[in-house]
């Protein structure tokens, strides 16, 4: 979020408080959500960063064969390059850098693709932390409910943390 987002979130709610009055200002109720954290803490977002590793894990190993593949390439060509005939060791040193660029661009996809899941299940569980954020914010009649950010909001009192509920209101959804 942007610096004049901020500002006017806390601009509505300096007018919600001024313009209500006294009476009804006591009825104000607003809640904060630290959203990385219940990304990070809830059992989907648990699960995802392990999903994750597992394939970023899979792809390092398939990262050490085929580096290790080419590495033997290498070490073969250099051996017998002197023997080779010109024309012959021409050829070996392109199949060699095709190799390379091959992999290079493998490599790439891969971990692009790798990371395009993990945006999509972040997406996912984001848009559905929204929900309950939402459905508890109806339920329990808060004015307000903010994302907890040290951009925006410098400081929040614990009084009006909701994160905790919130992690547990979606666990218990998700079973």
């Amino acid at each position: 979020m942007d610096g004049k987002r901020g500002f006017t979130i806390i601009g509505i709610i300096l007018i919600l408080g001024g313009w209500i009055g006294s009476p009804l200002a006591a009825e104000l109720k607003i809640g904060c959500v630290d959203m990385p954290r219940a990304m990070n803490e809830c059992n989907a977002g648990k699960e995802a960063k392990k999903t994750i590793g597992k394939e970023m894990e899979k792809l390092q190993h398939l990262f050490a064969e085929r580096q290790k593949e080419l590495q033997t390439m290498k070490e073969t060509l250099e051996k017998q390059g002197p023997m080779l005939a010109k024309d012959a060791r021409v050829t070996k040193e392109k199949d060699f850098q095709t190799k390379v660029r091959d992999y290079q661009r493998w490599l790439e996809d891969n971990q692009k693709e790798i990371q395009q899941r993990g945006l999509d299940m972040e997406k996912k569980i984001l848009a559905d932390l929204q929900k309950v954020i939402q459905k508890l914010g109806t339920d329990e009649g808060y004015t307000l409910v903010l994302e907890k950010n040290e951009n925006i909001v410098l400081f929040a009192s614990k009084a009006i943390e909701v994160t905790d509920r919130v992690i547990k209101i979606y666990d218990a959804q998700k079973k």
